[in-house]
């Protein structure tokens, strides 16, 4: 018997496996699943940790001034947070955010992503890019809360990874 101390889990997924299915509400009233998407539009996952916090504001607000290039890419960015759909709802509005934002609350995607934080019960900010086949072709999970992936990096993977 092992009286070492446990290690935090390790992401299961790995680049190259099939992207787990969700449907999680949107801030649009609706209900997204990845799969909706497969055969026509490749996918970027972008999970944060909470709305209104510092790091989340500025990430998010960046997906909208870079909207145009992630359409032009073909790729539909798909923030998650564990955050009730009314929280979401005020914060994309605060912002004007022009991207619609999903609730994990019942942290179901974060599981099966592996980014749920067992200390926080919310979300590692961590990022999934997803062909147009389901399969998760790059993926990254941040060291620190307050960091975060700058556009220009992401759609530079985009161009590389997809084409």
């Amino acid at each position: 018997m092992s009286t070492a101390a446990p290690t935090p889990a390790t992401n299961p997924l790995a680049v190259g496996t099939e992207a787990p299915d969700f449907a999680l509400s949107s801030t649009s009233g609706q209900t997204v699943s990845l799969s909706s998407f497969r055969g026509h539009k490749a996918v970027l996952l972008a999970f944060f940790p909470l709305a209104f916090t510092s790091t989340c504001t500025t990430e998010l607000c960046a997906f909208g001034e870079d909207f145009d290039a992630f359409v032009g890419a073909n790729v539909e960015v798909l923030p998650i947070s564990v955050d009730a759909v009314p929280s979401l709802k005020e914060f994309r509005n605060k912002y004007g955010m022009k991207v619609e934002l999903l609730s994990d609350f019942k942290r179901e995607a974060s599981r099966a992503f592996g980014v749920l934080r067992p200390d926080t019960f919310f979300s590692e900010r961590a990022y999934f890019l997803i062909d147009t086949q389901g399969i998760i072709r790059w993926m990254h999970v941040e060291e620190a809360l307050g960091q975060r992936r700058e556009n220009a990096e992401i759609l530079a993977v985009i161009q590389n990874v997809i084409g």
